[in-house]
């Protein structure tokens, strides 16, 4: 009996030392990551414009949330939002200053905020944090601009020559306390440019297909015949070197406010952005200039160019007409390309032509059902004694690699007369790897002119995890 009583104490004991031992075993606390959202909406705007995109970001980030927060146990993810109204026509500093004011305010403490500003907003949202306007920087993560005018438009030709700062203020507003001088003198590239070497900035951008198309007008008036634009700011204006760009296609400057699957694209990259998704930029992969003059008939003149295309042959050569009396004619094969090529197009001119007394009758494909066959038919001709001189390129597809995927164009006039522009541009086939660029120009005669340029660009991945650099913070 005293054996089973001592083993009894002792198994008591053991019991109670047992249970001692997880009661004081701590706690492991939860530790928290917070995404502080700060939306800014732009000139002539309000809270409402950016609404949508505010309540995607926190409708399809529960799901982006859950599945960090089974990856990382003992993390959460606490998000907040702040979306506040600010003077819309007063210039950047002062903006900049508004937007600092409202975060010392409204979020004190809070760190690792994401400012997502469309137009001005995303304008004046780089300058704050590059500035370091009322000592913000060291609380910003990222910065999303959304068709913000980055770059100056003083550098970009207006209707009627006019001034950017005039047609702001004559078009997109009623009142004006400094935000169209902003727009049209102050560049925000360098701010960008720290930002993204600093923090983090991601662009999203879009634009019209042609610099002359009637897809964006602000009432009956384009206002950058010259560029591509989504209504409001050129296409080339929207980002800078720097930037983590996403292009969203043909949608006007605030069209996502009234377009759901806009929106919902602006805050899934977003999300990915943040989370660890990949997200397609573009990537230059070929550009090039070009140029058009009337001739001297009062007239419109038009030309139908492709762009970005492969040469695989070119040659010239002449014949003299020996004769005396009679004219004569010549037919040349000439051409071709490696195995597994596609011809695309060919370019074939007279070598200091004489009008009327020799020229080009006839060009065409030897085999016309043949893609294969890049070979030419060039039949030319010449007046007695007269030399015909040819030059001729044959070109083929310009074909991404497998996988490849094309991204956008962008097509602007640098430099020409007036009733000289570009109505039309597109790619030239379905087919996501042909990166070839068809473009169609025109001018009224007599010698009006234009000179332009081209650019075309590919998908690249990109992956970035803004939240793995927030620093979690114990649960209060």
């Amino acid at each position: 009996m005293r054996s089973l009583a001592s083993l009894s104490a002792i198994a008591l004991c053991l019991l109670l030392l047992f249970s001692y031992s997880i009661q004081a075993a701590p706690e492991t606390p939860v530790m928290v990551k917070e995404l502080n959202y700060v939306i800014l909406h732009g000139a002539g705007g309000h809270t409402g414009n950016l609404q949508s995109v505010a309540d995607f970001i926190e409708e399809q980030g529960r799901r982006y949330i859950v599945d960090y927060e089974k990856a990382n146990p003992g993390i959460k993810v606490q998000v907040n939002v702040l979306q506040r109204y600010y003077p819309n026509d007063v210039d950047i500093e002062t903006w900049a200053k508004n937007i600092a004011d409202s975060i010392n305010k409204y979020f004190p403490d809070k760190k690792d905020l994401i400012l997502v500003g469309h137009s001005m907003g995303g304008k004046a949202a780089l300058y704050a944090v590059a500035h370091n306007t009322q000592q913000i920087s060291a609380k910003v993560a990222l910065v999303v601009t959304i068709n913000s005018p980055i770059r100056r438009l003083k550098d970009y030709y207006v209707t009627s020559s006019g001034s950017a700062a005039v047609f702001c203020g004559a078009r997109w507003l009623l009142s004006d306390r400094g935000v169209c001088d902003s727009l049209d003198s102050y560049d925000s590239s360098q701010d960008g440019s720290w930002v993204s070497k600093n923090k983090h900035w991601l662009a999203f951008i879009s634009a019209e297909p042609a610099p002359l198309s009637p897809r964006f007008p602000v009432g009956s008036i384009d206002g950058w015949p010259r560029d591509m634009d989504d209504g409001f700011v050129p296409v080339s204006a929207q980002y800078s070197e720097g930037a983590d760009v996403v292009y969203y296609g043909e949608s006007g400057h605030g069209d996502f406010s009234e377009s759901d699957s806009t929106a919902r694209f602006i805050s899934d990259k977003i999300l990915r952005y943040l989370f660890g998704g990949v997200i397609e930029s573009p990537s230059l992969i070929g550009s090039g200039v070009f140029e058009h003059r009337a001739g001297w008939l009062p007239i419109k003149y038009t030309w139908n160019d492709t762009f970005s295309e492969v040469v695989v042959s070119r040659g010239r050569f002449s014949h003299t007409n020996t004769s005396y009396l009679k004219r004569q004619y010549w037919e040349e094969v000439v051409g071709g390309c490696p195995p597994r090529s596609i011809r695309s197009s060919y370019s074939v001119r007279l070598i200091n032509p004489l009008p009327f007394i020799a020229g080009i009758e006839e060009v065409r494909w030897l085999t016309p059902d043949v893609p294969g066959d890049c070979r030419l038919i060039i039949r030319s001709k010449a007046a007695p004694k007269i030399r015909a001189q040819i030059e001729w390129t044959v070109f083929r597809y310009n074909l991404l690699p497998p996988g490849g995927e094309r991204a956008q164009y962008e097509v602007k006039i640098n430099t020409g007369t007036p009733q000289a522009g570009i109505p039309r541009a597109s790619w030239v086939t379905d087919n996501v790897r042909d990166v070839r660029l068809q473009v169609w120009s025109e001018a009224e005669g007599p010698f009006r002119w234009l000179k332009a340029e081209w650019k075309v660009y590919s998908k690249e991945n990109h992956q970035r995890k803004i939240i793995d650099e927030i620093q979690p913070q114990p649960l209060r």
